[in-house]
C-alpha cells in the first residue's frame, strides 16, 4: 500500500504547469532537493534519481519537450529496498543555460559557479513559489500523519530535505513568504526543513494542490478529535468517582468517630439527619444525598464540613 507520501507525490506528479517559469521553478526545486550539477569535460550538467514512474515522466517529458534537452535515461535496483530507481543525466552543450535559468548556475568574471541559494529572479511571484515548493517535495519531502484510531495527539510530521544549509535556509524563508512557518534543523549531514502542526500541514497540502490527501489528513483530525473528546469525558468521569468514593471514605469515618465518641443522638437533627442518610448509603454521590433529604447540594456540603471538622477536633 503507498505511503502517505507516495499518495501526495502521485498527486503533484500528475498536475499540469502550464508556463514555462513555473516549470522551471518546479524543477529548480526538484534538482536542489533530488538532484546533483556536475561537470564532464568542461561541460557542466545534471542527474537525478527517483523510483517514482510518475515523476520520471514527468520530468522526462517537460525536459526533452519543453527545454529541448537530451536525457540519458536508465535504471538501477537499489540494493536495500529492492525496487528500481530511474536516472537521468544531461551533459549536453545546453545544460549550462537551462541550469542558468534554474538560478543553480552562476557567472561572474571568473567563469560560472555553482550557487547554493535560491536566487530571486527563479521565485518572481506566489505561482512560481509554489511551483518550487512542489518540486521540493517530489526530490526531499515526507510527510507522516497517525493512526486515525490512538489516542495520542502528536505524530504529524512533514519535512523537505536539503544537502545544503544555504539552500534550507532561502527556503524557509520562501516558505514564510506564503504564510508558511516551518524551522531548520541538521540531521547528521543534511538539513531538515519541517512542521509538527496539523494545521500548518493541513495548510501546506492545500498549497501542493494535493486534495485527496488534504481530504485524507483533515479525516484523521476529526476521528482523533472524537477519540480524544471521549476519552477526556472518561478520565474526568473516572476522575468524579475517584473524587466521590474519597470524600465518601472520610465522611462515613468522621461519622463513625462522633458515633463511638459522643453518639450520634448528640449531634443536633440537621446532622444527625445527613449523618444516618450517609452510613444508609455509603456510595452515593452529594447530589444523590441532596436531593433525598430534599435540601440543597451547597446546604448538605456545609453539614457535612460541620461533621468532618467536629470528628477530627475529637480524633486531635
Amino acid at each position: 500500500m503507498p505511503s502517505f507520501t507516495e499518495d501526495i507525490k502521485q498527486e503533484i506528479s500528475l498536475q499540469k504547469f502550464e508556463s514555462r517559469e513555473e516549470k522551471l521553478a518546479l524543477f529548480s526545486g526538484f534538482l536542489r532537493t533530488s538532484g546533483s550539477v556536475a561537470s564532464s569535460g568542461g561541460v557542466f550538467g545534471f542527474e537525478y534519481v527517483t523510483e517514482n514512474e510518475n515523476i520520471a515522466y514527468l520530468f522526462e517529458e517537460m525536459l526533452t519537450r519543453d527545454f529541448s534537452l537530451n536525457l540519458n535515461l536508465g535504471t538501477k535496483t537499489d540494493t536495500l529496498s529492492g525496487r528500481d530507481k530511474y536516472t537521468f543525466s544531461c551533459f549536453d552543450g545546453s545544460c549550462a543555460s537551462f541550469l542558468t535559468e534554474l538560478g543553480v548556475l552562476g557567472e561572474d568574471k571568473k567563469g560560472r559557479y555553482l550557487s547554493l541559494t535560491i536566487p530571486e529572479d527563479v521565485i518572481l511571484d506566489d505561482n512560481m513559489a509554489v511551483a518550487f515548493i512542489k518540486g521540493a517535495f517530489l526530490g526531499g519531502g515526507s510527510c507522516t500523519i497517525p493512526d486515525a484510531s490512538t489516542y495520542s495527539p502528536s505524530g504529524y510530521h512533514l519535512e523537505f530535505i536539503f544537502s545544503q544549509k544555504f539552500t534550507a535556509e532561502d527556503f524557509l524563508s520562501l516558505l514564510s513568504g506564503v504564510e508558511i512557518l516551518a524551522k531548520l534543523v541538521a540531521r547528521k549531514d543534511v538539513f531538515v526543513v519541517y512542521v509538527k502542526s496539523k494545521e500548518v500541514i493541513a495548510d501546506i497540502l492545500a498549497l501542493l494542490s494535493a486534495s485527496s490527501c488534504l481530504e485524507r489528513l483533515e479525516e484523521v483530525i476529526r476521528q482523533k478529535e472524537i477519540i480524544n473528546n471521549n476519552n477526556r469525558a472518561t478520565n474526568c468521569s473516572v476522575s468524579n468517582i475517584d473524587k466521590t468514593i474519597t470524600a465518601s471514605i472520610t465522611q462515613v469515618r468522621s461519622i463513625e468517630i462522633l458515633r463511638e465518641t459522643i453518639g450520634l443522638k448528640s449531634l443536633d437533627e440537621q446532622l444527625f439527619e445527613v449523618a444516618e442518610a450517609r452510613l444508609a448509603d455509603k456510595s452515593a454521590s452529594m447530589n444523590e444525598l441532596a436531593e433525598r433529604l430534599g435540601i440543597t447540594k451547597s446546604c448538605i456540603n456545609h453539614r457535612m464540613r460541620k461533621i468532618i471538622a467536629m470528628a477530627k477536633e475529637l480524633e486531635e
